[in-house]
């Protein structure tokens, strides 16, 4: 048995399609405006987890690419830093080859002593070089001077710790050099965690004293010195330079990384925009179509219900 179809009954449904109408028309101009389908999670529940899942992993990666910057950056300062060690270690030993010369005159040892202390001055003052406010040479103790000028920087221990960043899951970078592996560690005689007879400053500092006492075999004697020094410098210089190599092929692959995420996140979130155009389109036409209609089904006035 069929119930009776009231008018109250046919304007009820009209309404409702009508309301139905415009919320999709409301949820599709929603859509065009942010250029995404998912914009809560009652649009796709299941769309939003992997949604958020790729913000979060997003990130993550872009930390990631952060921390190699900033390890890039001390790299190749530290990479800077050794080689003006070993520009100041050739001029040394320029120097000591002319002042091994047995027939210089004491004046011209003098001057070349002279010069040859500047060199240990600067070498002092590259050894206590700051990146950022930190000391570059004193392991992990960044916030304290490595070779106080007030001693003799010959006899000093650096701090033998390193300081890394984390530059992918499970990646940590060292960045940074121990001062000793780079100027030697103190002489022999010196209590020490091991000796090294050609310290820079202790190197240095021979040198000088044999050229203002015009010893020529004590010159002579620290070329070979100097030498082996120059041979660590650059195989830190290299170890430096294989640090850099990593992290490049590291940046390229986070980068890589970065593109799929989004790509991936995109598929998930973002609007079709022609296909939204088109819908809208379509649904802004029916809206219309169920607003003219009603006006014919609801009658407006109790004479047209009686016609």
């Amino acid at each position: 048995m069929m119930g009776r179809v009231t008018q109250g009954t046919i304007t009820a449904q009209l309404l409702r399609n009508i309301s139905s109408n415009l919320s999709q028309s409301a949820g599709l101009q929603e859509k065009l405006a942010t250029g995404r389908t998912i914009n809560r999670p009652s649009d796709d529940p299941v769309g939003i987890t992997y949604a958020l899942r790729y913000r979060s992993d997003l990130a993550v990666n872009d930390r990631y690419q952060s921390n190699v910057d900033s390890a890039t950056s001390w790299l190749d300062f530290n990479d800077t830093m050794l080689s003006q060690v070993g520009d100041v270690i050739k001029r040394a030993k320029e120097l000591a080859v002319q002042g091994s010369n047995g027939t210089n005159p004491q004046v011209a040892l003098n001057n070349i002593a002279n010069e040859m202390a500047q060199l240990k001055e600067q070498i002092v003052d590259i050894a206590n070089s700051q990146f950022k406010g930190k000391y570059i040479f004193n392991g992990q103790f960044t916030d304290q001077i490595p070779y106080d000028p007030a001693l003799n920087p010959a006899n000093l221990v650096t701090d033998n710790g390193y300081i890394n960043y984390i530059v992918n899951t499970g990646v940590q970078l060292d960045v940074n050099l121990i001062g000793n592996d780079v100027f030697g560690y103190p002489p022999t005689g010196v209590t020490a965690p091991k000796n090294e007879d050609d310290n820079l400053f202790h190197v240095l500092d021979q040198i000088i004293t044999a050229l203002r006492s015009g010893d020529y075999d004590g010159v002579n004697g620290q070329l070979p010195h100097l030498e082996t020094r120059y041979n660590k410098v650059l195989t830190q210089q290299a170890e430096v330079g294989a640090r850099v190599n990593r992290i490049e092929l590291i940046e390229d692959r986070l980068k890589d990384l970065n593109v799929n995420l989004q790509t991936l996140q995109s598929k998930t979130e973002d609007a079709d925009m022609e296909e939204l155009i088109i819908k809208a389109k379509v649904n802004e036409s029916v809206y219309q179509a169920s607003l003219s209609v009603g006006s014919k089904v609801i009658q407006p006035t109790l004479v047209d219900f009686l016609r």
